[in-house]
C-alpha cells in the first residue's frame, strides 16, 4: 500500500478475483446504477468509464446509451477488461463499449480530447497514485459543460481526503455542478461540471 502525494488517501488496487462479486445483482439493493447514473445519461451519450471492473456499472450505462451512444472503459487490470468483455458480449452490447487498458498514472485517452458527455469515477480514485493527474486527464476528455461523477466510499476514503479530491478536481477544471443533488455531499458523492481547463505553462 502506498501514499498519495495529491491527497493523503491510501491506495491498493481491487483484486481482480473481487471483480466478480462487485458485479453481482444483489449489490443493486445497496447502489442502484438506474438511480445513480440514470438523471445524467440519455441514448446517444458517450460516456467514459474509468475503472469499470466488471462492469456493474458499464451495463446499465451501455443500455441507456443505445446503439447510437458510446461508453469507453479504462482499466488498469487486464483480467477484470476481460471479465467485462465476457458479459458485455453476452448481453449484445459489446459494439457499444470500447476498452481501454491503462497505466497506474496515464489513462491513454488522449486521442480523445473533448469527446465525452459524461465521466464516471466510482469507488477508484482512493485507489490511483495520482488523484490529480486522473482527475486532469478525465476533464480533459470532456466536453465543454461536460459532467463527472465521483463517488468514493467512506469506509476508504475520509471527509478530509475527499475533499482533498474535490480540491484537486478543482484544479482540473472541474467545479460543482449546480445540479449536484444537496445529499450528494453527505455520501461523498459529487457530480462535477468542466467550466474550463487550467491554462498549460
Amino acid at each position: 500500500m502506498t501514499m498519495s502525494a495529491t491527497t493523503g488517501c491510501s491506495h491498493s488496487v481491487c483484486p481482480w478475483w473481487l471483480g466478480w462479486a462487485l458485479a453481482s445483482p444483489v449489490r443493486r439493493w445497496i447502489e442502484d446504477p438506474a438511480a445513480l447514473l440514470g438523471p445524467w445519461v440519455a441514448p446517444g451519450s458517450r460516456v467514459l468509464e474509468v475503472g469499470p471492473g466488471m462492469g456493474f456499472f458499464t451495463i446499465p450505462l451501455a443500455e441507456r446509451v443505445g446503439p447510437t451512444g458510446k461508453v469507453v472503459c479504462v482499466d488498469l487490470q487486464p483480467r477484470m477488461l476481460a471479465g467485462l468483455t465476457r458479459r458485455l458480449r453476452r448481453r449484445g452490447l459489446g459494439d457499444r463499449v470500447e476498452i481501454r487498458g491503462c497505466e497506474p498514472t496515464e489513462l491513454g485517452i488522449e486521442d480523445l480530447h473533448e469527446s465525452f458527455d459524461f465521466a464516471v469515477l466510482i469507488h477508484v480514485l482512493h485507489e490511483v497514485p495520482d488523484p490529480g493527474a486522473t482527475l486532469a486527464q478525465m476533464a480533459a476528455a470532456l466536453r465543454a459543460g461536460g459532467r463527472l461523477l465521483l463517488v468514493e466510499p467512506r469506509g476508504h476514503c475520509s471527509d478530509s481526503q475527499f475533499a482533498a479530491e474535490l480540491a484537486a478536481a478543482a484544479e482540473a477544471g472541474l467545479s460543482l455542478d449546480p445540479a449536484s443533488p444537496e445529499h450528494f455531499g453527505r455520501k461523498q458523492r459529487a457530480l462535477l461540471r468542466r467550466s474550463g481547463l487550467p491554462e498549460r505553462g
